[in-house]
Order: structure tokens, then sequence, then C-alpha cells
């Protein structure tokens, strides 16, 4: 993220973690802090959902049948397409990155001048030079087999969808090298897990803690 284009001073803090891995639980407890989230998914989300900016550049690219009944994108169908066929993710993300970077953009732009910013990331270990865009890298980690059972409690997976998903992400290892912190989430509770990510917040960003939010 260029800090030229920001009027924020606060750590900027890169948050990764594969599926399943609960980086969306770690978000919300950061934001529980004080942190300002930027989300990328939820950004994309909110492209490719009903009314989309990405919509028209989508059904042109990969037909009209990638839109679902509720005019949004058909995300089962998507999911399966682009993860059969590496080309069709990459023109996928050709559409979709440039309109995510600059919701990014805009987004960190409305935290406040001393606010920590988290960009939650799922796909930055995988982006070459992501991890210099950010002050610290926080990467929350588990098994292959923790992935695959949180996974399979949402509507829509497969246990082979699931296992396509994680073959295509980066690898445990690759996440650990562009690593400040690792959170290993395998066997946490929400409070153990609140605790980890309550002591790293007081490590990194000692201006914001304790935080009000939490009356601490």
């Amino acid at each position: 993220m260029d800090r030229g284009a920001l009027n924020n001073a606060g750590p900027h803090i890169g948050l990764t973690g594969g599926i399943g891995s609960g980086k969306s639980t770690v978000a919300g407890l950061l934001a529980g802090l004080g942190a300002c989230i930027v989300d990328a998914d939820a950004l994309s989300h909110a492209l490719t959902g009903l009314g989309g900016a990405a919509l028209p550049a989508i059904a042109a690219a990969f037909g009209s049948e990638m839109l679902g009944a509720d005019g949004g994108l058909d995300r089962s169908r998507m999911r399966a397409r682009v993860f059969a066929d590496p080309a069709e993710r990459r023109r996928l993300e050709a559409i979709l990155h440039p309109m995510i970077a600059a919701e990014t953009r805009a987004a960190a732009a409305a935290a406040r001048p001393d606010q920590a910013v988290v960009f939650d990331v799922p796909l930055l270990a995988e982006s070459a030079p992501g991890r210099y865009r950010f002050d610290r890298v926080l990467v929350v980690d588990c098994s292959a087999a923790t992935q695959r059972e949180r996974v399979l409690r949402r509507a829509g997976w497969t246990a082979e969808a699931v296992d396509r998903v994680i073959a295509q992400q980066a690898t445990r290892a690759q996440r650990r090298t562009i690593a400040d912190a690792v959170i290993v989430n395998d066997g946490l509770g929400l409070d153990a897990l609140a605790a980890e990510v309550d002591a790293l917040w007081r490590r990194w960003c000692p201006a914001g803690a304790p935080s009000a939010a939490r009356g601490l």
C-alpha cells in the first residue's frame, strides 16, 4: 500500500492465511481492538454481488451464464471454472485486482490518522511484492486437516473443492517466510485465540493498547 496516497501514520499490517485458517476471526478480533480492517474478500464480494461494478466485465469475458439468478456472480460455478484452469483464474484476476486495489485505497484512506490499518489479504503470500507493502505481516496458520474440516461446514463446499483450493494457495511454509508473526490456530478456542491476538496487538500497536473497545 502506497503510504503517499494516505493520510495515516498508524502501522499498516498485512493479515493472511489459507482458507479455513481462522483469518477472518482474527480480523474481527483486531477490529474489536481498534484496528481499521480493509477486507479484500469483502471488497471482491461487493464488486461481484448484485449491481457490482465488476459484473459487466465478467459477463463479457466469461459469458452471462456466470451470473446467478439473483443477478450477482454465480460463485460456485465461477469457483469451479477458475480452479480447474489457471488461465481462467488469471483472466478473472485481471478484471478484479485493479478494482479491488482502488477500493482498498479508498477504504484505507478512511482510517483515522493514528489508527492501525489491517489489510486482510488471503493471497498475500502469492503476490511477490506483497510483503513489502506493509510494516508487518501476520500469518494465521493451521493444518490442512483443520482447514478442510472448517470449510466443509460451509454451505456449497465439497471435500474435492476444498482440496483444490488448498492446492492452489501458497503452502504453509511459503506463508511463514513472509511473516513477522504467526498464530497457529489449531485446537485454539476463541478465548485462547483472542488472548494471542491481544498480546500481539500490545506489542505491535502499543499506542492502541489497552483497548477502549474492550474496556481494558
